[in-house]
């Protein structure tokens, strides 16, 4: 009897993967590496998948139309990393097929990216960079200090706790916005309700997962709320900022710039007319891609899968 085979989309883990064969292995699992830059499409999927056993989804479409043309053949998922907006669990237990995630894994390596991010945009460091390099220019632009300044965070999960902790140690003022209303907050972090007190905040940080509530928070009505020169930053899901209202907020200079390592439209398009505000910081999507939490979240999705497919 053939192992079980498990096909792989997720693209952090696609560039370790050979680290991987061998727990493959030892489970009685036959690992397939995609070829596949961010996402698989619904066609792709449909096309590929039911020559699976298994499937470790990235931020693929895991849709309900992808579920029902597979579920004759697939035994079982886990969607690699923690956001689920992009799985259709209803769908999965329709179709009789388990499905889960691998939650909590990331919130030091997110929260490290947000940091940065915080810390460039108030600094200009990525700016000063792009210009030496391209510009042959030496540019001394007056940053901000994040000391006593205030920060936003939109979200009080592992990745919002530990970027507030991060915030912190820089010596600003934090304001937590979360549903939950968590008691545990630390000293020199205040919980707010939405959207009140925007107007005091230096930088807006989004951590937040993608859901009903939280999808388009940032948008042209909060424009007047927010004080003038405000830095945004998105570390969470990109359709959680609407970009249009960003982009207003940009020209008009009411955002002083932007750190966006997630995008309404993924990869951030050519013609995006972002790319022209020269202080923003792009990234890829890739905040938790670090190497150590790759191997870790990896090795969890493969034990969870062969248990399930036991």
């Amino acid at each position: 009897m053939s192992s079980p085979k498990v096909l792989v989309t997720c693209p952090p883990m696609l560039g370790l993967f050979e680290e991987f064969r061998e727990q493959f292995d030892r489970y009685g699992l036959t690992g397939v590496p995609a070829e596949v830059t961010q996402t698989m499409s619904e066609e792709e999927l449909i096309t590929v998948l039911p020559a699976y056993d298994a499937w470790i989804i990235g931020d693929d479409p895991a849709s309900a139309k992808v579920v029902e043309a597979v579920a004759p053949t697939l035994r079982a998922a886990v969607k690699w990393g923690v956001g689920v907006d992009n799985v259709d669990f209803d769908a999965f237990e329709r179709a009789g097929i388990p499905v889960t995630n691998t939650p909590g894994v990331f919130g030091n390596e997110v929260a490290d990216v947000a940091l940065t991010y915080l810390l460039g945009l108030a600094r200009e460091t990525y700016r000063i960079d792009r210009e030496i390099r391209q510009a042959d220019a030496w540019p001394k632009p007056s940053g901000i200090s994040p000391v006593g300044r205030t920060v936003a965070v939109v979200g009080f999960g592992d990745i919002g706790r530990q970027t507030v902790k991060r915030v912190l140690a820089c010596g600003s003022d934090v304001l937590v916005y979360d549903p939950a209303s968590p008691d545990d907050l630390p000293e020199g972090a205040a919980l707010a309700s939405w959207p009140e007190r925007l107007n005091e905040a230096d930088f807006l940080v989004f951590t937040a997962p993608l859901n009903d509530a939280t999808r388009g928070m940032f948008n042209e009505e909060l424009l007047p709320q927010l004080k003038q020169g405000v830095r945004v930053i998105n570390v969470g899901r990109g359709p959680v900022v609407r970009e249009e209202a960003l982009l207003k907020g940009l020209r008009s200079g009411v955002v002083h710039s932007a750190a966006l390592d997630v995008f309404e439209t993924e990869p951030l398009p050519s013609d995006s007319e972002l790319r022209s505000f020269d202080r923003c910081i792009f990234g890829s999507h890739n905040g938790s891609n670090s190497a150590d939490a790759v191997r870790r979240v990896s090795h969890l999705a493969i034990e969870k899968l062969a248990g399930m497919l036991r």
